[in-house]
């Protein structure tokens, strides 16, 4: 297991996948499993980001042999604010990231904990 909390701005997601990449090579993943982890790792942080209030912590979890790598990413909650940045971006500037997570994903999914949501993925290992 992998745990990193996170700076809540745009250095965030290129943050993630550089300690995520180190981890994820560690734990034996071949490149393009690394690629598409860290594709799922980037949507996730920077939705996070963009869309919720802080703390933003990433977690990554992977079975011994051949279970799947988990990645969860966990936040305070929407951003309701009039001034949320992506928000005020046209629409064809994002709204992409939730097709990229649920196509390399295995599952996916979003649970509330007391007022901390988790968005969540699972991909085979």
């Amino acid at each position: 297991m992998f745990s990193l909390a996170l700076e809540h701005g745009p250095l965030a997601p290129a943050a993630a996948r550089r300690e995520s990449r180190r981890v994820l090579a560690d734990w034996g993943l071949d490149e393009d499993q690394i690629y598409d982890t860290l594709l799922v790792v980037s949507e996730l942080v920077t939705n996070a980001v963009s869309h919720a209030l802080p703390p933003v912590v990433l977690h990554l979890h992977a079975a011994l042999g051949t279970g799947p790598v988990r990645i969860h990413v966990s936040d305070g909650g929407p951003q309701d604010s009039p001034d949320n940045w992506a928000a005020s971006r046209p629409t064809d500037e994002h709204g992409r990231g939730d097709m990229i997570v649920s196509s390399l994903s295995d599952q996916a999914g979003t649970d509330d904990i007391d007022g901390v949501i988790d968005h969540w993925a699972s991909l085979a290992a």
